[in-house]
């Protein structure tokens, strides 16, 4: 057993309202305090490095996930099934199946389709000129194009955003987020259990394929309703995320808005550089399955549950030059925002072409933002986002 006086160890509380409305120095205290520090407030260990972030995350064999990504019992076992919570050769079977509708391949007929809804939105926001960044402006795309890419039926869409917006509070350490998160997740997988037993969803969408694949024997029941759940959460919350995220930026940095007004093919770069600096999601856990010596030397002990941070990670000074400032073009083109290794974000080429979408229509529109009302944020025990921007365009 480790002796914890050779070791960082932390009492900051990651999850309370002050830290998750800010949490940026939080993570640099803990960073500097060493590679991993024991967070004794929660029996787990934090790695917010950069590098040790980065290895954390390629050696699935150290630090698995097939005993669950949240920080308590409860959700581990709820999302067995989920793609997030399983390590090869299982996850990379199950996740063929993710690849062959958000593979490159398969986006590529997207393309047009995401082009004319970035420029009706555009256009929309134009017209209006006050507008909430979130109910306006980011869940335009994520809803219009991954509800059909999916195959939902309409008469869930509404439900189904608002149910993903809370469930990641599931996955941290026991608190009243925790709790509320809980129920949400389970009014969502009631739902999603109906659209699959009553075999409602859209024809040719990717959720009629899993259950296809379900019927046929390929996967399971539980197989299909755990990956259609997880692959929701994160394709609405983190896109939206990323969106408003993007408003609130470049509205504080008018100077970065001017370079991509200047030069739109640096659309690409500015989404890699919003999510970032704004990592949709902040931390996810893993499980220690044998000793794991850090960057510093300090050792994880076997049996270890872990908070692995990529919003850490991607403000670590030791990585990049100035890492709390907004810089679309910058140099330091790695980050850590859409995961890294066999969990990286399986949706994130759908992400980017989104983003870049919608930058580079609004770059031949629109001469800036302001933010116009007071940002209220959805505190959340795992992702960072808003829940209203007021914001105004500036043509």
């Amino acid at each position: 057993m480790t002796n914890l006086s050779d070791v960082p160890v932390s009492d900051i509380d990651l999850y309370s309202d002050e830290v998750l409305s800010d949490p940026y120095e939080s993570y640099r205290t803990l960073r500097d305090a060493g590679s991993a520090v024991y967070l004794e407030r929660f029996d787990v260990w934090f790695i917010g490095r950069f590098k040790d972030v980065r290895k954390a995350l390629s050696d699935w064999q150290t630090f698995s996930s097939d005993k669950g990504i949240g920080l308590n019992p409860i959700i581990n076992e709820a999302w067995d099934e989920a793609l997030i919570c399983q390590d090869p050769p299982v996850h990379t079977e199950r996740r063929k199946m993710i690849n062959e509708v958000l593979g490159p391949v398969a986006l590529k007929p997207l393309a047009d389709t995401i082009d004319g809804r970035a420029e009706a939105l555009s256009q929309r926001l134009v017209d209006m000129q006050q507008f909430d960044a979130v109910a306006d402006f980011a869940h335009d795309l994520p809803i219009g194009v991954v509800m059909d890419l999916i195959g939902w039926p309409e008469d869930v869409r509404p439900s189904l955003l608002k149910l993903a917006e809370g469930s990641w509070n599931a996955a941290g350490p026991d608190n009243a987020r925790m709790r509320s998160g809980l129920a949400t997740l389970q009014e969502m997988m009631e739902l999603i259990t109906e659209v699959y037993d009553n075999n409602r969803a859209i024809e040719g969408g990717f959720a009629s394929r899993l259950i296809e694949a379900s019927h046929q024997g390929a996967i399971t029941r539980e197989t299909a309703i755990g990956m259609l759940a997880g692959y929701i959460v994160a394709a609405f919350e983190t896109t939206i995320s990323a969106m408003a995220s993007s408003i609130w930026l470049f509205a504080d940095n008018p100077d970065e808005w001017n370079k991509l007004r200047s030069n739109p093919k640096l659309a690409v770069s500015a989404a890699n550089e919003i999510v970032r600096i704004e990592s949709p999601l902040q931390n996810f856990s893993r499980w220690c399955s044998q000793d794991a010596e850090m960057s510093d030397g300090t050792v994880i002990p076997a049996g270890s549950r872990v908070i692995v941070s990529y919003a850490s990670a991607n403000r670590d000074d030791r990585q990049f030059a100035q890492p709390d400032r907004f810089i679309i073009d910058r140099k330091e083109k790695m980050n850590l925002g859409f995961g890294h290794g066999p969990h990286g974000c399986a949706g994130q080429g759908l992400a980017r072409m989104e983003l870049t979408a919608v930058f580079t229509a609004m770059a031949e529109q629109i001469s800036g933002f302001e933010i116009t009302g007071q940002p209220v944020r959805a505190l959340n025990n795992i992702s960072r986002a808003f829940r209203s921007l007021p914001a105004n365009i500036i043509k």
